[in-house]
């Protein structure tokens, strides 16, 4: 078995908003493999299928992005899961636009659904997609930037970005996350 959860807001104002990259890697992951039911449970949107015989859990927190760990928590308990089962995915600042950085472990780097996920799995060590939005201009309030919707240019490009995360997810689940990493992280 196998879950990833993508991190984002509830809401129509918040769906192309870069905090939600997260929601729409999900959403595009989903659409590629037939998973079109999503049920409310675990304090978010639930869908699962069945992937090249692997088990698949997708998850959208429902508790917006700085109580994102609730949900986490609440899919590892109710199935029993293990957190190196699971696959974080969200934007993140420090990474370019329209590029993607695997990790499985670090700070939060003051993502506050980061912060959230570490508090409730207890510990920092955990798979991770980050997805790049770049940095706001110097003197940009981030709450503002990461709450703003994705430019016209930058949409333009969007659907690559949500293609090579989808890649790097079926890849983890047919090898090692590790290996994964060495794939995509250039």
């Amino acid at each position: 078995m196998k879950c990833f959860i993508g991190l984002g807001n509830p809401g129509k104002q918040y769906e192309m908003n870069r905090h939600n990259i997260g929601f729409m890697a999900i959403d595009r992951f989903a659409a590629k493999w037939g998973i079109t039911s999503f049920q409310n449970k675990c304090k978010g949107l639930l869908g699962e299928g069945n992937i090249n015989g692997t088990k698949v859990y997708l998850l959208k927190p429902m508790t917006y992005m700085n109580l994102s760990g609730e949900s986490m928590r609440a899919f590892l308990d109710f199935y029993k899961a293990k957190l190196e089962d699971v696959t974080i995915i969200y934007d993140d600042m420090d990474t370019s636009f329209g590029q993607i950085r695997l990790r499985y472990q670090g700070s939060p780097g003051g993502h506050n659904g980061i912060k959230s996920i570490i508090q409730h799995g207890g510990t920092q060590s955990f798979n991770r997609i980050r997805m790049g939005v770049n940095r706001p201009a110097p003197g940009y309030n981030i709450a503002d930037y990461v709450l703003s919707n994705f430019s016209k240019e930058e949409m333009k490009s969007i659907e690559d970005v949500l293609d090579l995360t989808c890649e790097a997810m079926l890849s983890s689940l047919g090898e090692p996350f590790e290996k994964t990493m060495g794939k995509f992280n250039k």
